[in-house]
């Protein structure tokens, strides 16, 4: 397994599952690889289908090939709301070296809950 610098470009959402009774949903994503986590900007009042347009750096260590992606909805009254996930496997990416921006499934429960783009890349520790 191949050690180096995981980029990824968080661009957005589209179909989120708004459960929200009141207004639109304020969704973020927190972001996991290994004991590595980052939490997005919220993008307060953009409902189902937000953009974020953000880039997050881990340190890519050997064995770990999964990458965590939670959408939440941002509540100010209780605590925030698990919209679902995406898990992406990292395998192809470290064959390819990067991965243009595509839609991968968010999930709950095995239920489909929207869709979240997001473009990888990773840079051999070599080359850094």
């Amino acid at each position: 397994m191949a050690r180096g610098i995981l980029e990824v470009q968080l661009i957005g959402a589209r179909k989120l599952r708004d459960d929200d009774f009141i207004g639109k949903m304020d969704p973020y994503v927190k972001l996991t690889y290994n004991t590595q986590e980052y939490k997005s900007n919220i993008a307060s009042g953009e409902g189902s289908d937000p953009e974020w347009n953000e880039t997050f750096v881990f340190e890519m260590i050997d064995d770990v090939v999964e990458l965590s992606l939670k959408v939440m909805d941002k509540d100010k009254m209780s605590e925030d709301d698990y919209v679902g996930e995406a898990k992406i496997h990292l395998r192809a990416l470290l064959a390819e070296g990067s991965i243009a921006p595509i839609a991968y499934y968010v999930l709950k429960d095995d239920e489909y809950r929207g869709e979240i783009g997001v473009g990888l890349k990773f840079i051999p520790e070599e080359e850094c």
